[in-house]
């Protein structure tokens, strides 16, 4: 059986699992990326997971004889031309870590290929997911922040420098909130989860109505809670999902022009919220695209699993 291997590099947790030729994740092991703050001992720590899910794969299913195609890893910043992880912001090993060399060292594979973790789950969604018919649509994963990645004609684009495909970092709100470059009015600061939260605020002190959250701490609401509240009934949940939905839908539409994609793919936490969410997210959509686009691009929810997304994506550029 031919196994690909895929590693999901989170700010909190690394994910390693070998995974099958249908896109089942047969073994799977997590450390916590967070205790490196050098990029060379997260590689030597990271090359005996890998060795140890390879070992776990092969003891649980001793009849079948393995072929292992490679390692395939997700990462925030990561450069699929450079095979560097590239002054990732949410990383504590900064700079540049040379990641395909030093794991291409440490272990006896075909091959190891890196992409940012966005592009991951483009591929993941391509290869495993509901994608497989399209040869032109864009991924939006939506979580902590807003990530794509843009498929045209079958191919991902990276662009000149392997950066290609940044939506979340459109400014759609001129002197907005500021994101962490400095810059202001990014989308991931507002369709995000983490954006979502901060709208929330931000209603709550427009609208100065109670609502069915005043029970919990600051810290511990969450983009989850407000949509629960929402589907409940909660005035300044619901308005918090709307405004969220109307503005990236607008976004969505703006980044249409760009390449005419026949799908977008919405990933990630926000996402489940369904409905309350993605309704307004089509209205808006529909309403500012121009005449020649509208009532020919589809909004589709991921069918990647929540669990498992990261792993299938990154083990689907060595699969695909």
């Amino acid at each position: 059986m031919k196994i690909s291997l895929g590693t999901d590099i989170g700010g909190t947790n690394t994910c390693v699992g070998s995974v099958s030729p249908d896109g089942k994740v047969l073994h799977k092991e997590t450390f916590a990326t967070s205790d490196y703050s050098d990029g060379t001992a997260y590689a030597n720590h990271l090359a005996e997971v890998v060795r140890t899910v390879i070992s776990q794969t092969e003891s649980q299913q001793p009849e079948i004889q393995f072929e292992w195609l490679g390692l395939g890893i997700g990462a925030p910043n990561g450069n699929h031309r450079s095979g560097c992880i590239e002054h990732p912001p949410n990383l504590n090993f900064k700079g540049i870590t040379p990641l395909v060399e030093l794991m291409q060292a440490r272990l006896k594979l075909p091959t190891v290929d890196l992409t940012n973790d966005a592009n991951a789950a483009a591929i993941g969604e391509k290869k495993f997911g509901a994608a497989k018919d399209y040869s032109d649509f864009i991924m939006i994963t939506l979580g902590t922040g807003l990530g794509s990645g843009v498929f045209v004609n079958n191919q991902l684009v990276y662009g000149h420098d392997g950066f290609a495909g940044e939506v979340g970092h459109i400014s759609v709100i001129p002197d907005g909130r500021y994101c962490g470059f400095g810059r202001r009015g990014s989308l991931e600061n507002y369709c995000s989860a983490t954006g979502i939260r901060r709208t929330f605020f931000e209603m709550l002190a427009q609208l100065g109505s109670p609502t069915a959250l005043d029970h919990l701490n600051i810290g511990e609401l969450n983009s989850k809670d407000v949509a629960d509240a929402a589907e409940k009934g909660d005035l300044v949940a619901i308005a918090t999902m709307e405004f969220t939905g109307r503005l990236l839908g607008e976004a969505l539409a703006s980044t249409a022009l760009v390449t005419s994609p026949a799908a977008f793919f919405l990933f990630g936490g926000p996402v489940k919220a369904g409905p309350i969410l993605l309704d307004p997210v089509r209205k808006s959509f529909e309403q500012h695209l121009i005449p020649t686009y509208k009532n020919k691009i589809k909004i589709i929810e991921s069918t990647l699993p929540m669990g498992n997304a990261a792993i299938l994506g990154a083990a689907a550029l060595i699969a695909q």
